[in-house]
């Protein structure tokens, strides 16, 4: 997150001194040569946000606008296609777009012809196809899951917070009458009056939330969010999965010039700062090391720091819960649905405190037995740094029995 950030900060600098420039006397010309690279990934909400702090820090508006047509010019390469970018294949928006067209499809040619076959007749073969429906439609929660930990975290970084809010508790409670429906068919009591309600109460609602995504949250996220976060939003996407559709494009190769020339001068700046080793008490390591140690347990890690940000995951190839670099930075009561927010603060309180030092909890995931694990992180002067969550499938522990004194062949 701390690259995008720096990456949007110079790139604002750059701008700004190009904007200046222009107000100096240079040339279109001369400036658009300069600047070229860089000027690709610059947006619109970004020079809008540029040219008040300019007028904020002592620009003349008329000055502004006099050579508002000049701006226009030099940065037209960078706009065309970034006015409209929920046009745009590929882009996180479009995609999710489809998805929703991709859903809406799947309603009204899958699950309401199953319904109604399954209201007139409520056979063995006609509850199949409708849980086969329901079950599809359950790739829903990846279109939601993108949405809670890629796009809400940006928002959040603009003090949009509300919004998100109200929105994920929504997503779960259609979570929620989904897993029912499922559960309701799958132990079918020849309540099928009860069933067809819960179904068309759920169809509902996915349409209304359809609606708020797309005249509430997509355009409040296209005025808000950078070229950078979008494209971090696209490079993240993958961790999730999407649902019912797949991105049309490979809308990431198209952005990554955008990105390239700023990329590699804070590269430059950190290589000259970085030190080889990462010295401990008790031993050392390379920071490669050190990641790839780590990553190569078999569970997941995440710390959380004394501020309740989050600091750090662990990136194993077989995570239990997905985990994107978005919520690097982000509060961790905003990094879980309202209606389990209050179980997190009431840890984070309880290790603050000192009344606890670790707690525990267990669930069942498909085949998977799940040991989550909290444990308070102090110094040693039991002084509180932070909560460490250590996530492990502990059903191929809990199946051992006897003994293994051999190596595997």
């Amino acid at each position: 997150m701390s690259e995008l950030i720096n990456n949007r900060e110079h790139r604002k600098k750059i701008v700004k001194d190009v904007i200046r420039q222009l107000h100096e006397g240079a040339s279109v010309d001369e400036v658009k040569d300069q600047f070229a690279e860089v000027l690709k990934g610059v947006s619109a909400n970004e020079i809008t946000v540029i040219e008040g702090e300019l007028i904020k820090e002592g620009l003349p508006v008329e000055e502004i606008q006099r050579l508002c047509n000049v701006h226009a010019e030099v940065f037209k390469g960078s706009l065309e296609e970034i006015h409209h970018p929920e046009q745009i294949p590929g882009h996180p928006i479009y995609t999710f777009k489809q998805e929703n067209r991709a859903i809406e499809k799947h309603i009204e040619e899958n699950i309401k012809p199953d319904l109604e076959k399954f209201k007139q007749d409520d056979s063995k073969e006609n509850i199949d196809n409708l849980v086969g429906s329901i079950n599809l439609l359950w790739d829903i929660d990846k279109h939601y899951s993108r949405k809670e930990n890629l796009v809400f975290p940006y928002l959040e970084k603009y003090n949009i917070t509300a919004p998100p809010k109200v929105m994920w508790g929504v997503d779960d409670e259609i979570r929620a009458m989904v897993k029912d429906i499922k559960i309701s068919l799958t132990d079918y009591k020849g309540n099928k009056d009860e069933i067809v309600e819960k179904v068309n109460k759920a169809i509902h609602e996915i349409k209304e939330m359809i609606f708020k995504e797309e005249n509430i949250l997509f355009p409040m996220a296209l005025d808000t969010l950078t070229e950078d976060e979008w494209i971090s939003i696209y490079d993240d996407s993958d961790e999730i999965g999407f649902c019912l559709v797949e991105p049309e494009t490979d809308w990431r190769k198209r952005r990554a010039e955008a990105k390239k020339e700023v990329e590699a001068e804070i590269e430059k700046e950190a290589s000259k700062t970085s030190q080889d080793y990462i010295k401990f008490e008790t031993g050392y390591f390379t920071v490669e090391e050190l990641e790839s140690m780590l990553n190569s347990m078999p569970v997941d890690i995440t710390f959380v720091d004394k501020n309740d940000v989050v600091k750090y995951f662990s990136q194993g190839k077989d995570r239990i819960f997905a985990r994107t670099k978005a919520v690097i930075g982000r509060s961790v009561q905003n990094c879980h649905p309202p209606a389990s927010v209050h179980v997190v603060e009431k840890i984070v309180e309880d290790f603050k405190s000192g009344k606890k030092d670790h707690e525990d909890f267990w669930i069942k995931r498909g085949d998977k037995f799940v040991l989550i694990r909290y444990f308070a992180v102090r110094n040693e002067d039991g002084e509180y740094l932070g909560t460490l969550e250590f996530t492990q499938d502990i059903a191929p522990i809990k199946a051992l029995e006897g003994e293994k004194r051999l190596l595997s062949d």
